[in-house]
């Protein structure tokens, strides 16, 4: 077993053991991948200011997350087609976000359905929905997350319409994957992926086929899609949404600070600063360079967090540092659960919270809710100076 120090090892074993149409659908980004690379590069900007001769006795990382207690202030992001990832993902994630002590988000757009996981997992999770036009099938949704239990509703407000990601064109992905000659010789060095989903029932969109009115399978689910997503949303719509759900709600994909006061008018309540790891509108801001306008538009009336580009402890200590009160992780779970199943995420997180845990020391602090703005060396202009 290879020694893991860090995400980037869990991702090179996730390279070796997924699917390449799999591994593209997570490592990849809309049109240029701009916005997809600055996500991730954008953190080095920032600088750590280190302290010495401080008491580092008695640390935490331990938070809340809309009130929720957590091990460390990051949750597991919602993530399409994770059952892809490796056979079950759904249930091995949050079974291992469970054990860590912080949250899970299940995708609609997942291959375990709401009631798998809900059959699985020992704590609550929440739930993750978009801003489709059917409104019974929304209601129905809900309904069913009530059911499960899940503790709140992550609504994804940047997806209406669909940003064009060129590799998953190019390799037809879709669940369960198309069998090409290019798939198929690629699948064929995959073994040990192809006996575990071999091994599962689960290798459908569990919460649609079935559930979507006229899908009944793969191909039916397609033209769904295609016809879905409610191009006329408005904060109205998503206002309803909240009323539909009646629990906590958690709106993800705010990258203007103008949309963050919409969100505190329609009662969110946490806000996800996120460009949905530049997947959608490529030339936009990295996520990073984005939170601070945002955190100050808001003025602590509703807890910020921050999605897109997290590979490391740093990573979660500098947004926290910028303001954030949470963060999102993607990218760094799936890797490690394409590359060792549960234990792979169990690792990722442990990784995370070690980095995060010696570096919030070495930075004086012993609590991570101590953390701000003056534990950064923060470059002029880091969010841009921009013409209007």
């Amino acid at each position: 077993m290879p020694v893991i120090t860090c995400i980037d090892d869990l991702k090179r074993l996730y390279k070796r053991r997924v699917p390449r149409m799999f591994y593209d659908y997570a490592e990849s980004g809309s049109y240029t991948e701009q916005t997809f690379r600055d996500n991730t590069s954008d953190f080095a900007a920032l600088r750590l200011r280190q302290k010495v001769a401080v008491d580092l006795s008695g640390r935490s990382t331990e938070s809340t997350m809309v009130g929720e207690k957590v091990a460390m202030p990051v949750a597991l992001a919602p993530v399409g087609l994770t059952g892809m990832q490796s056979a079950d993902g759904e249930i091995k994630a949050a079974r291992a976000a469970a054990a860590f002590g912080i949250p899970f988000t299940l995708s609609t757009m997942s291959i375990c359905s709401i009631e798998d996981v809900a059959a699985h997992s020992p704590t609550p999770f929440w739930f993750q929905v978009y801003t489709l036009k059917d409104e019974d099938f929304m209601r129905r949704l809900f309904d069913r997350a009530r059911a499960a239990n899940c503790s709140a509703i992550v609504i994804t407000v940047d997806l209406q319409i669909l940003g064009q990601r060129h590799k998953d064109l190019k390799n037809g992905l879709s669940a369960p994957p198309k069998l090409t000659p290019s798939s198929i010789a690629n699948m064929m060095t995959k073994i040990p992926w192809g006996l575990e989903m071999l091994g599962t029932k689960r290798r459908f969109f569990g919460n649609i086929v079935g559930h979507a009115k006229g899908v009944t399978d793969p191909s039916s689910l397609s033209s769904w899609t295609a016809e879905a997503f409610d191009m006329t949303l408005d904060w109205n719509r998503i206002a309803k949404f909240k009323e539909m759900w009646g629990g906590k709600v958690i709106l993800k994909g705010i990258m203007d600070a103008e949309d963050a006061k919409a969100a505190l008018s329609v009662g969110a309540d946490a806000i996800i600063v996120s460009n949905h790891g530049g997947r959608q509108l490529d030339g936009a801001l990295s996520s990073i360079r984005a939170l601070p306008g945002i955190v100050d538009a808001v003025v602590d009336k509703v807890e910020v967090w921050l999605d897109s580009g997290i590979r490391s402890g740093q990573d979660v200590l500098k947004a926290l540092a910028l303001g954030a009160k949470g963060t999102m992780i993607g990218r760094s779970y799936i890797y490690g659960l394409g590359a060792m199943g549960e234990a792979g995420v169990t690792k990722a997180l442990e990784v995370i919270r070690k980095e995060l845990d010696i570096s919030m020391a070495l930075c004086g602090e012993r609590k991570v809710t101590a953390l701000g703005r003056h534990n950064l060396l923060i470059p002029k202009g880091f969010e841009g100076e921009w013409v209007a």
